[in-house]
């Protein structure tokens, strides 16, 4: 019978009849598990006591304890206890910040095509490229309770020290390395690079916005110094005090960057058109001592001033007592003002308006006395500025003219293109595009930002590795990479001003994340009540910052070995934290 029903029935049905009919012989009895039951459950086969070392009731699986579970971010958002599984959702959940970024940078950098520089180039592309850690170091310290949030919010701290200092180390040394150039009177020659790896032979030069980028850098640290104080003091009690007001001066710095930013082409406008001035009147100055045979200063400096009008009666043709136009011509004749788009009376117009106080279009003799005077101070001035300290002899104006001749050459690298601007075809389309772009990184960091940090905080969990050097080492190279690689992309042309602009990025770039995402952190510590306690996170930020923006805001060429001292620092950075946190206990 059996036979003839298995050649009717699949082979699963059979199972499921056979294991049904060895169940209707089974003996049981009910067992209702009640919250008041006295005893434990008999397993029906055990006598009171051990049996084969076996407890005469029956065991029912533990339930999983809170160590080796996960919160699902979201609800449903997937999770994982074991350190494997946690890397990968660092990778994946890294991955996605990293393409939230790259939309950013690509949105920014179309819809700057766009609409120019100013409002867009100042004040939101700065903001939207720290927008990634931004959003990381804002979950951070949203997630939970407060000991959760003080737990995790060491994740955004490691982000903003490790962002940094990956710039300004790592990037920085690899821009100059990808970049170098020959080194020829102190100058890096644009596409002449046959000295190899000379230290000392090869390098990058930039213009000096680049060094006024990295003085804002510096600047940018001040926040920083203010929330350490009552550590330095030792004090507890104005520790929440001195949150806000560094958050307050970080606001205010931001604001002020961002408006640096806006008038910026306006700056450097003005900037160029004084250092042209400056040109023109040096030269003038040094046209003046040889005309006068090296004798315009007397012994201790000053304007020889007896000297002065024996030449003026000199230059006074007509002896009217006036310089007019036609004489002062004379003397701008040596000038060489092929560089600047001047011609001789274009530099006679801008020294009569700089002298003239009587606005008659030509100088007497207390006129030319008082304005030589004046231009000799601002000589010392910008001698002394640029480590010149022999005043005595009339030389050094020619050394100040040599130094006002390379500012002004400095200078100009900024306003002088490599690319060829074209007209923008169908500018609506880009317009779209740039604002889809913009709005999907903002999508994607908003969402997966949080998922993020819960990865890195259970991978902590499941490594015993701080949250700190996780987020210190692999966040950075998903939030930061774009600009990481537009940097070195620039550098890598080997040119002056793609050097400059490439460096110019990294300074930007870390002074909007010491400003705004700080400002980020600062107000969640300020706001949810948390304890700052990051002395060894702030020591690193404030070294590096400090050490690299000191070397770039008074040099602008790069040997070769100063990417060796940028790679160097970027372990010794860790060292410090190590030592400082886990050796000698600052937190």
């Amino acid at each position: 019978m059996v036979s003839k029903v298995s050649s009717f029935l699949p082979f699963p049905l059979i199972s499921l009849f056979f294991l049904l009919a060895a169940a209707a012989v089974v003996q049981s009895r009910l067992s209702v598990l009640d919250s008041q039951l006295p005893e434990p459950v008999s397993d029906g086969v055990s006598s009171h006591g051990l049996r084969y070392g076996r407890p005469p009731f029956l065991l029912l699986p533990r339930h999983t304890s809170a160590s080796d579970s996960c919160d699902e971010t979201y609800g449903f958002m997937p999770c994982t206890s074991t350190w494997l599984g946690n890397l990968f959702l660092i990778i994946v959940y890294g991955y996605l910040m990293y393409l939230a970024a790259t939309s950013l940078s690509n949105g920014s950098e179309l819809l700057l095509e766009i609409m120019g520089p100013g409002i867009v180039g100042g004040l939101f592309l700065p903001i939207l490229g720290a927008l990634p850690d931004a959003m990381l170091i804002l979950v951070s310290g949203l997630s939970g309770s407060t000991e959760t949030a003080q737990s995790q919010v060491s994740v955004g701290m490691g982000l903003l020290a490790g962002s940094t200092v990956m710039l300004i180390t790592v990037i920085w040394g690899t821009c100059v390395f990808l970049g170098k150039c020959d080194i020829e009177n102190s100058v890096a020659v644009d596409k002449k690079d046959t000295r190899g790896l000379s230290l000392t032979g090869s390098g990058i030069s930039t213009d000096l916005w680049t060094s006024y980028a990295a003085r804002i850098m510096v600047i940018s640290v001040i926040p920083f110094v203010i929330v350490q104080v009552p550590q330095i003091l030792h004090s507890s009690s104005g520790r929440h005090l001195a949150v806000l007001i560094a958050l307050i001066v970080s606001l205010c710095l931001l604001v002020a960057y961002c408006l640096y930013q806006i008038f910026q082409p306006w700056i450097q406008r003005r900037r160029l058109a004084y250092a042209e001035h400056k040109r023109v009147i040096f030269g003038f100055l040094s046209q003046i001592r040889k005309r006068a045979l090296g004798k315009l200063l007397t012994e201790d400096g000053e304007l020889d001033e007896e000297m002065v009008k024996m030449l003026f009666k000199k230059i006074d043709e007509n002896g009217d007592g006036y310089l007019n136009a036609a004489e002062l011509r004379a003397l701008v004749v040596g000038i060489h003002f092929d560089e600047l788009d001047l011609d001789e009376d274009d530099a006679v117009t801008k020294i009569i308006q700089d002298f003239d106080t009587s606005n008659d279009f030509q100088l007497d003799i207390h006129e030319f006395v008082s304005g030589l005077r004046k231009w000799l101070d601002r000589a010392k001035v910008t001698g002394a500025a640029s480590g010149l300290r022999n005043f005595r002899t009339s030389k050094f104006l020619d050394l100040v003219h040599h130094q006002t001749k390379r500012e002004h050459d400095l200078l100009r690298m900024e306003d002088q293109s490599d690319e060829v601007i074209e007209g923008i075809e169908n500018p609506r389309w880009i317009t779209l595009k740039a604002v889809l772009l913009l709005i999907l990184g903002t999508v994607i960091a908003a969402i997966f930002a949080d998922p993020l940090v819960d990865a890195v905080d259970n991978f902590s969990d499941a490594t015993g590795i701080p949250t700190f050097f996780i987020s210190f080492i692999a966040l950075p190279l998903a939030t930061n990479s774009s600009e990481a690689v537009s940097a070195i992309i620039f550098a890598s042309r080997k040119k002056k001003r793609t050097s400059s602009l490439a460096l110019s990025e990294l300074y930007g770039s870390v002074a909007m994340n010491n400003l705004l995402c700080l400002s980020v952190f600062l107000a969640l510590v300020y706001i949810r009540g948390l304890t700052w306690d990051f002395s060894a996170e702030v020591l690193i930020i404030l070294i590096i910052c400090i050490v690299t923006g000191a070397l770039a805001s008074f040099k602008t060429t790069f040997p070769l070995w100063t990417s060796l001292i940028a790679f160097a620092l970027y372990p010794f950075s860790l060292g410090v934290v190590y030592v400082l946190d886990y050796i000698l206990g600052w937190s």
